[in-house]
């Protein structure tokens, strides 16, 4: 079956491209952005570039291991000649393939590509910002049982190369359990009352309260937990100095304390149930635990945490949000 011949017309050209001809009528081919516009339209632009682009990026897992993981990105420079019609967006697209292609990811990999995109725009900017989006994985240990699962953690990468220097910053969203503290203080007190009723005439046994509080009858009440969300950008001294995703992870985890679970058999939710029952906490509590442990690192610069509670009581969430309160730093 013959091709049609749009299809051999490609081919023809991807296969002649370093040809003197095809290089003489890719000279000759028109670059509107190239032209200069009018002055009544004339202007300089803070960012002019591409989102949701579909990058792989190399990572190195926790068991060393080198993976390629599908991203997505946002690659940007600013327009400072107010009177260019626009950017090369090629050149930022193919600078950031090559730049990502060039190792594992690494803060410093990412400085490179936001070098390589202003070098390419030399002459139209005075800033590059790359953000990049991907999921983090991570094998976690049952809290009792020998088993283990994979967690996946979304995360986020903001850089910004502009005369003031870089500025770098990592996000990370993790779940956690959050139990309502009001929530557990009505449920022992309905708790209570039953206890009340059942030995109103004053005969006590241990044997015969012990398994009295094995009974539906005497724990007729549970405080209403829910899955919940911490959002927690950090801006880090720089990129040598930054901790790594599953650093910036745990630290977040070991101060809530009750994060969900992978692998579970009876004894790890038993375990989870515990730590929840001397966890309580309201979304205000969870923020400021967070707050506790990013004050600690001296990596980190500056912070937003935002913790959503999404509540099994209302339809709504319970939302609170803090950061450090740096002068012109990250804001609510």
């Amino acid at each position: 079956m013959t091709p049609p011949a749009t299809s051999a017309l490609l081919i023809h050209n991807r296969l002649d491209r370093a040809s003197p001809a095809h290089q003489r009528r890719r000279g000759s081919m028109p670059d509107v952005a190239q032209s200069r516009i009018g002055a009544h339209v004339r202007g300089r632009l803070d960012r002019v570039g591409m989102g949701q682009i579909e990058v792989p990026v190399r990572l190195i897992d926790a068991e060393g291991v080198e993976r390629l993981i599908p991203a997505r990105a946002e690659a940007y420079v600013n327009l400072a000649d107010p009177e260019s019609k626009g950017i090369h967006m090629s050149r930022l697209f193919l600078r950031l393939q090559e730049g990502l292609a060039a190792g594992p990811l690494s803060l410093q990999v990412i400085r490179a590509v936001l070098e390589s995109m202003w070098d390419s725009h030399a002459d139209l900017s005075d800033e590059a910002h790359l953000s990049l989006e991907f999921d983090w994985m991570v094998r976690r240990a049952a809290l009792v049982s020998a088993n283990a699962g994979w967690r996946i953690y979304p995360v986020r990468v903001e850089a910004s190369l502009t005369p003031r220097g870089l500025r770098l910053r990592l996000g990370a969203t993790i779940t956690y359990s959050s139990t309502c503290p009001c929530s557990a203080a009505l449920a022992r007190q309905l708790i209570q009352e039953a206890f009340d009723r059942r030995f109103a005439d004053g005969s006590l046994s241990a044997d015969e309260v012990r398994a009295w509080l094995g009974t539906p009858e005497a724990i007729c009440a549970t405080p209403h937990s829910q899955r919940s969300l911490a959002e927690v950008l950090v801006e880090v001294a720089g990129a040598d100095e930054a901790p790594s995703f599953a650093e910036l992870i745990n630290q977040v985890e070991e101060s809530l304390g009750t994060v969900v679970q992978a692998a579970v058999k009876r004894e790890d939710e038993q375990a989870f149930a515990l730590v929840n029952g001397q966890n309580t906490m309201f979304c205000e509590d969870a923020a400021r635990r967070i707050k506790t442990r990013l004050d600690q690192e001296p990596r980190i610069v500056d912070y937003r945490v935002q913790c959503t509670h999404q509540e099994s009581l209302h339809p709504h969430d319970a939302v609170s949000v803090v950061t450090k309160g740096v002068p012109g730093g990250l804001r609510p």
